[in-house]
């Protein structure tokens, strides 16, 4: 597997952070609170939920580095990055609905996803926190119950007088059955395809034939046994529960 530079983790104490860029970290919280959320929106596992780096994790530990090259576009580290937090929700998939904050993304705002199947039914509602933000990057943090317990980092930066646009995570699957999903493989494909997807969404954006560099390490290859409980709050499981529910009353109104 090809190694990439090793994502850098969010600070642990308001010591860590330099005053010069103390205003780009989010606030420490120890539950999620989430503000105005669209009726069409399915809400639940975010609102009350604590976050959960890789150290929180059930599964193997995992970097990933997905990158685009906007070879000949007229744009900066800074005009991409912009254009991204902007339009975040429309890079997505169509199966992946990402309710962002109205005041956009911002340290410590938090934002709702919905993954859809057949006929638009939810098969899953989750969320992320912004933990940072800046000029030429932000990162998102996940919430108890996700499909995998980490950090993602969108960065843009210059490299041979190109502008590249990267998406990175570092990430242990939240619980076994999530880790069971990793190791037969559609965890990591369905992870792939939404940063590959999101990554060609951005760079047709600004009229870039790119083409998606991807590159992945194995960490730690352990499983953390003590956090195998992480399943009892499983944002699928508790989906597709909450979802025949939620029918239910609406036929009965």
């Amino acid at each position: 597997m090809n190694t990439d530079t090793k994502l850098s983790a969010p600070a642990e104490s308001a010591s860590d952070i330099s005053p010069r860029d103390a205003s780009n970290w989010a606030q420490p919280v120890d539950r999620l609170a989430l503000g105005q959320v669209p009726k069409e929106a399915v809400n639940i596992n975010v609102k009350g939920r604590a976050l959960t780096g890789p150290q929180q994790g059930f599964g193997q530990m995992w970097q990933k580095t997905y990158k685009v090259r906007l070879a000949g576009a007229d744009c900066s580290p800074e005009e991409v990055i912009r254009v991204w937090k902007e339009n975040f929700p429309s890079f997505w998939p169509e199966y992946n609905k990402f309710y962002g904050p109205q005041s956009g993304i911002r340290p410590g705002e938090v934002a709702l996803i919905n993954t859809l199947g057949p006929a638009d039914s939810p098969l899953m509602s989750t969320g992320v926190m912004v933990i940072y933000a800046d000029e030429v990057s932000f990162t998102f943090m996940t919430p108890e119950g996700h499909p995998f317990s980490g950090w993602v980092t969108f960065s843009s930066y210059v490299e041979e007088e190109s502008t590249v646009a990267q998406a990175q995570v570092l990430i242990r699957a939240t619980d076994p059955l999530y880790e069971l999903g990793f190791r037969l493989g559609f965890m990591h494909k369905g992870e792939d395809r939404i940063w590959h997807h999101t990554l060609l969404a951005l760079s047709d954006y600004f009229r870039v034939e790119g083409s998606v560099q991807q590159s992945v390490s194995l960490v730690d290859p352990r499983v953390q046994w003590s956090k195998a409980g992480n399943v009892w709050k499983n944002s699928g499981i508790r989906t597709m529960l909450y979802t025949p529910i939620a029918l239910a009353r609406r036929l009965a109104r």
